[in-house]
């Protein structure tokens, strides 16, 4: 009898900012909507969006997703000015909004975007409320992650 294959999990992922964990040191996520254009919605369904140095503005009691780039398709129509790297409405409840505005004002911390995915079809975004590393908190995060890595190895060994 010929294995079954194993089927893959639904990974709704778009893209992740796996730089900004290293960057940063994420005290809390949020979830938001995206306001997007319909040739934005066809771009990110063929993965063409780059987060790594984009970051979350909030002004006028708005969050808005900024610098982020989405690559539009060579198909886009020709009657659509296409600007890649517009800053995008983030959709979240008042409250949340009102709390993060407030822990970025008065504690310091940034907004930073961790990850986009699809959820039932539409693009959602996790936001971080981060702090800065400094450079010795940087290395600190190396040496522990080569300490797993070489744990992981001996124990894979035995």
């Amino acid at each position: 009898m010929a294995k079954k294959p194993k089927k893959k999990p639904n990974d709704n992922t778009i893209a992740r900012n796996r730089k900004a964990r290293f960057d940063y040191s994420i005290e809390a996520t949020f979830e938001g909507g995206l306001v997007l254009e319909g040739w934005e919605v066809k771009s990110l369904r063929e993965g063409r969006v780059q987060i790594d140095d984009s970051y979350v503005l909030a002004k006028n009691g708005e969050l808005e997703w900024v610098a982020g780039t989405i690559t539009p398709l060579i198909t886009t129509s020709t009657h659509i000015n296409a600007s890649p790297t517009r800053s995008r409405k983030i959709l979240m409840h008042r409250q949340e909004i009102d709390r993060l505005i407030g822990q970025v004002e008065r504690k310091g911390y940034t907004l930073i975007p961790l990850a986009l995915y699809w959820n039932k079809g539409r693009v959602k975004i996790d936001i971080g409320l981060a702090k800065g590393k400094k450079e010795h908190d940087k290395r600190a995060s190396i040496k522990e992650r080569d300490w797993e890595r070489e744990k992981a190895r001996t124990l894979k060994v035995r």
